[in-house]
């Protein structure tokens, strides 16, 4: 192991065994809200370049991949709410809501990141866009499908964040 003079100790298994245990748990913080699952996802992959150094079979390429689809999930999570309450009809001020919120829902987990947009947008609806209160409802329910939606998205990328490190490891370098 060339990195870290320290994983002499441990040795090559229990840097493995750490890099793995992230990766599990990063991924079970896909389905879970409030696990910010990609982002372990991310430090498992520089606690592996870290422990083994050139030795990781981890290249500069599979970072700036796994960010850029790190990135692009966090904005897709974000906005998700709002594009799916415009998607069900809302108007923007449903979509505004639905984001309003998101971030209020952040207060409230886990229930609240799926609730907070829902909320947001039907409220938003009523008060701002004067819609009547079953237009309101859908741009809510479409919020609350937007979210979920979300939820999907973050699996699919955690698993190809996981699939990317393992590819990179053992068949690229």
């Amino acid at each position: 192991m060339s990195g870290w003079e320290g994983w002499s100790d441990v040795g090559a298994a229990g840097a493995w065994l750490i890099t793995l245990s992230l990766l599990v748990v990063g991924l079970a913080g896909c389905f879970l809200p409030v696990v910010p699952g990609q982002l372990i996802i991310l430090l498992a992959v520089v606690f592996h370049w870290f422990a083994f150094g050139e030795a990781s079979g981890v290249n500069a390429w599979t970072f700036v991949v796994l960010i850029a689809l790190f990135a692009a999930s966090q904005i897709f999570d974000f906005v998700s709410g709002a594009v799916g309450s415009r998607w069900f009809g809302g108007t923007k001020w449903g979509a505004i809501g639905a984001i309003v919120g998101a971030v209020a829902g952040l207060f409230f987990m886990p229930i609240g990141l799926i609730l907070g947009p829902l909320i947001g947008a039907y409220s938003f609806e009523i008060l701002f866009a004067k819609q009547d209160l079953n237009r309101a409802a859908v741009s809510g329910v479409g919020s609350a499908v937007g979210t979920l939606s979300s939820l999907i998205v973050k699996v699919i990328v955690g698993i190809l964040m996981i699939t990317w490190f393992f590819v990179d490891v053992f068949f690229i370098n």
